[in-house]
């Protein structure tokens, strides 16, 4: 498609949705992918989002972690796939690291440990969840000149004094040093080499605002070479996202390099960004790092709407390169207390991404996500993400399936039913697999539908059914490895017309997609219990159910009574 031809698209796009409701905008869905990137910036800046508890003993930290399984319940109930955790904040970090002090997010005390190691733990929760985690690494900015005392003596103030410059009431490093390169990049290496993160995220890769006043005239002197400083300047950002990557690679080439930038890259020959955009305000050349190779994606915080939002999706994805470009959408401003926005405003956002073949989205943050401002949670649970995605797949070394995983079967144990494969092992580099899973009444199942997707990025040989799977005759299954790269191998597959338990009755309750009938029962209340056995939904008793708000998937339908008693009535696949 041309770009004049992707023009009149927009327009016609953009004269037809204002003449939809709220609601109407809201029943259209583009078909969901099978790979997708689906994220969230998780902040612990100030503990923004994580954690709201200080773990100044056994207790605390113990909190800390509840918290964060009921954050990452939260997102997998929403079926998101790729956490973007702050690690280093300014010029601080939440892990023990050998370069920076600890934040003080996680004690109340810079340079304080909480006792334990929340970037591998969070790594861990993560993957047993089936999600990714990226290491969101503020790059730039340091910390307030109010702050810096208490910084302690690992910081880099100083460690590395000579990095530093100050900018209004805040140290930065001044990326025309040529030692900042080095000193993020060793930031960066620790990280990768130390922990199993699927990603390291840049964000502030950038010249501060009023950049023009920004105190970088010693080291233009120095180092300039009597280029144009706003060429210069860009060099230098460059120089740090170039020096980053090839650290990352050379540890770990399967960890993704990202960075947000400015969500407009530049003015539009139509389309002005009002002197705030990635290139000219704050010297990141975004679009530069896809064609040279040196980001694997990108996450431009596109926090605006109507011709500030529409255009500019446009030319990221003309000059993607064929890397996954996520546009970052400020739900914040669905809040009250900021801008107010209807949600059509981020709805029609959604849509857009989707159709134009972007890589995924992002949301920031995840207070305003999970606060379901204007009902944006519910509508991504309940109708844009009706299945579980693969991350967007970035172009890779490696570009080689692993073998798939075999004897794939049924097995019972003292915790239930469940799925059994043997492991798969990529031959190619040596590095672990991850496993995804499939379910269709059709045989054999495709998987190449993202209807048929049910579990993906699972970190063991097994999933567990619980015994509702083994009561659904006529329901097929299909495993497949996906290794660290994304290319996912062939599947084996196994029948479900095999399974049998005693006294459980064959086929499935009648229903029309939006109402299930079932049997006269004696109870006030019937609940509905996902393939995980958690309770999705109840609904008074009736011989008629309303479940047209169930999202796709697999169910039973047992009677809730007096003193929490159940039966199963039976089940469903919607």
């Amino acid at each position: 498609m041309t770009k004049r031809q992707i023009l009149l698209w927009l327009c016609l796009l953009l004269f037809l949705w204002p003449q939809q409701t709220e609601a109407q905008t809201d029943c259209y869905t583009p078909t969901s992918p099978k790979r997708e990137t689906r994220a969230v910036w998780l902040t612990t800046y100030a503990s923004l989002d994580w954690p709201k508890a200080k773990a100044t003993g056994p207790d605390g930290a113990e909190a800390q972690k509840a918290e964060l399984r009921r954050i990452l319940d939260r997102l997998q109930e929403a079926r998101l796939n790729t956490v973007l955790l702050q690690t280093r904040v300014r010029g601080s970090v939440i892990y023990p690291s050998a370069i920076e002090p600890w934040d003080a997010c996680l004690t109340g005390t810079v340079g304080r440990s909480p006792g334990y190691d929340p970037l591998a733990f969070a790594i861990e929760e993560c993957h047993k969840r089936g999600m990714e985690l990226h290491a969101w690494l503020v790059a730039i900015p340091c910390f307030k000149t109010a702050t810096a005392k208490r910084m302690g003596a690992k910081s880099v103030l100083k460690t590395h004094p000579e990095l530093c410059v100050r900018h209004g009431d805040s140290w930065y490093l001044d990326p025309g040093q040529p030692g900042t390169a080095a000193y993020l990049a060793s930031i960066c290496r620790e990280i990768t080499e130390g922990y199993d993160v699927d990603g390291i995220h840049l964000d502030y890769i950038r010249y501060p605002e009023q950049a023009t006043s920004f105190n970088d005239r010693a080291s233009y002197r120095k180092y300039g070479k009597k280029m144009p400083k706003a060429d210069w300047r860009r060099d230098n950002i460059t120089r740090c996202v170039r020096e980053i990557y090839r650290a990352v690679k050379a540890v770990k080439p399967w960890v993704k390099v990202s960075s947000s930038p400015i969500g407009k890259f530049n003015d539009l020959a139509r389309y002005p960004s009002y002197n705030w955009n990635a290139y000219s305000a704050v010297y990141q050349d975004a679009q530069g790092w896809l064609r040279e190779g040196i980001q694997d994606m990108l996450f431009p915080m596109m926090y605006f709407r109507d011709n500030h939002f529409y255009p500019f999706a446009i030319d990221w994805k003309e000059n993607d390169c064929g890397r996954p470009v996520v546009p970052g959408l400020g739900i914040y401003f669905l809040s009250p207390q900021e801008k107010d926005w209807p949600l059509r405003d981020i709805t029609r956002e959604l849509f857009f991404i989707r159709s134009l073949g972007l890589g995924g989205q992002a949301y920031f943050r995840y207070a305003h996500l999970d606060g379901n401002h204007k009902g944006l949670f519910d509508f991504l649970k309940e109708d844009f993400y009706p299945n579980p995605a693969l991350p967007a797949k970035c172009p890779a070394p490696d570009s080689i399936a692993p073998p798939p995983p075999e004897d794939l079967h049924e097995s019972r144990d003292t915790q239930g039913y469940a799925l059994r494969w043997q492991a798969a092992t990529d031959n190619t580099c040596g590095h672990d697999v991850r496993y995804n899973v499939y379910a269709s009444q059709t045989h054999p199942v495709d998987i190449g539908s993202a209807d048929n997707l049910v579990a993906t990025g699972l970190d063991s040989c097994s999933f567990p059914i619980d015994g509702v799977f083994c009561a659904l005759h006529g329901v097929h299954f299909a495993v497949t490895a996906i290794d660290r790269f994304g290319n996912e191998s062939e599947a084996v597959r196994y029948s479900a017309g095999t399974f049998s338990l005693p006294g459980t009755p064959r086929g499935f309750l009648p229903h029309d997609s939006s109402t299930l009938a079932i049997p006269e029962q004696d109870s006030p209340f019937v609940v509905f219990v996902d393939m995980y056995g958690r309770i999705v939904g109840t609904a008074p008793y009736s011989r008629r159910i309303d479940i047209s708000l169930l999202p796709k998937g697999i169910y039973q339908i047992r009677t809730l009574g007096k003193k929490g008693r159940s039966a199963g009535i039976g089940y469903f696949i919607k």
